[in-house]
């Protein structure tokens, strides 16, 4: 089992990094509050969970502890995979997941896309006062850049989503404001997907 991997970044998307340490790249799924949060073109660290499948190894990346601890805890819910818990950290922080847990709060977690009501109920049930309240995580969003649709459009389709519906929620979304980041596009636009 990985603890952490640290190199330097090849490509980064909001869905997944590479990151070549020692002449080798990795493949790391994130989630878009990491993507926040990681650096432009320099080294970088990710503490990372493995899931080994018949498949695939599959490997995903954290920006801290705290982060992968919330995605860990979120999938030992029973009907809560990788990939769902994946898209809960997109959505809210893991601070916003912690205190929508620690207060029941099954209304936020509902707005999240593919997590209904008993979803909701059972994440909460399971991990009401298991899950840590930790400390308050500062992020600094990087500056804004040319392609945030095309970037956006390409998270939102590797969550899952298909291409034309996308593009026409990106495309209401910038509608009423212009100003977004690639974070807050994605977020406003998983709440309409």
């Amino acid at each position: 089992m990985y603890e952490f991997i640290t190199g330097d970044i090849v490509e980064k998307t909001p869905t997944f990094i590479i990151l070549e340490t020692g002449n080798v790249g990795y493949f790391i799924n994130i989630s878009l509050f990491t993507y926040s949060l990681l650096p432009d073109q320099k080294p970088c660290q990710l503490f990372i969970h493995q899931i080994v499948r018949e498949d695939a190894h599959v490997l995903f990346g954290f920006i801290n502890k705290e982060e992968r601890e919330v995605f860990r805890q979120l999938i030992s819910v029973s009907g809560v995979g990788a990939n769902t818990a994946r898209l809960i950290l997109s959505s809210l922080s893991p601070l916003e997941i912690q205190q929508a847990i620690n207060e029941a709060n099954v209304l936020e977690l509902q707005q999240i896309k593919g997590i209904g009501a008993k979803s909701a109920q059972r994440i909460i049930v399971d991990l009401k006062g298991k899950i840590s309240k930790a400390a308050e995580m500062d992020q600094l969003f990087p500056p804004k850049s040319n392609t945030i649709k095309e970037e956006s459009l390409s998270a939102l389709v590797n969550l899952g989503f298909t291409k034309k519906t996308v593009e026409k929620v990106l495309d209401q979304v910038l509608k009423g404001n212009d100003q977004l980041i690639v974070e807050e596009l994605i977020k406003e636009a998983l709440k309409k997907l």
